[in-house]
């Protein structure tokens, strides 16, 4: 059985927002409050009809309105006139607004039941957005993990030639030495050589 909708009202920046919802922290969610508006009396239940007739044909919806006009709530509300027009303290156009038919139990329980089924759409909607987060988390963590399986191996492979070349290096040094040593030895036989032939 769904639980009964009840019609919140709160002021916001240039509007006023109401909302059909089964609770005022289902409200303060739909508003996005950071806090308890309720508590600190920027907020409260309606029982005005208009208000009522049109929450509840779209329940669990923000409906918005110029802040202090009496005009419809509307998904999409124009800003004030005297904000648009930038006319300061310009008075605004009263439009008459025909009055709204009284919400019946039937109405209430249809608009209760729509907010239920809006609720699980979009329960199923945030499994579905999680579901591709965590496939598209894994994915990243895959490719991660290649690449760094790729560096790894790459790293490996220029220690293993850098110490191949070192090694390389240090036996050159070496033979270039024993053959710095045999010609010292071999340059002084010869020169002794060649003074006992000048003698």
């Amino acid at each position: 059985m769904p639980r009964k909708l009840r019609t919140f009202q709160t002021s916001l920046g240039f509007y006023d927002l109401a909302v059909a919802v089964p609770s005022m922290k289902a409200a303060l969610e739909a508003w996005g409050a950071g806090s308890n508006l309720f508590h600190q009396g920027f907020a409260k239940e309606t029982s005005d009809p208009d208000v009522l007739a049109v929450t509840m044909l779209k329940p669990g919806v923000v409906l918005k309105r110029p802040a202090g006009s009496s005009g419809r709530f509307a998904e999409h509300a124009e800003l004030p006139s005297d904000i648009r027009s930038g006319e300061g303290g310009a008075k605004r156009e009263k439009r008459r607004l025909k009055p709204a038919k009284k919400i019946g139990e039937r109405e209430a329980r249809k608009a209760a039941v729509a907010f239920e089924k809006e609720q699980e759409r979009q329960k199923a909607q945030r499994r579905r957005e999680e579901a591709a987060r965590e496939k598209e988390r894994e994915r990243r963590e895959k490719a991660t993990a290649k690449a760094q399986s790729a560096l790894d191996a790459a790293e490996r492979q220029h220690a293993d030639k850098a110490e191949s070349i070192r090694s390389g290096i240090e036996a050159l040094e070496k033979q270039a030495q024993v053959e710095e040593d045999r010609w010292e030895k071999e340059r002084e036989r010869l020169r002794a050589a060649l003074r006992k032939a000048r003698e």
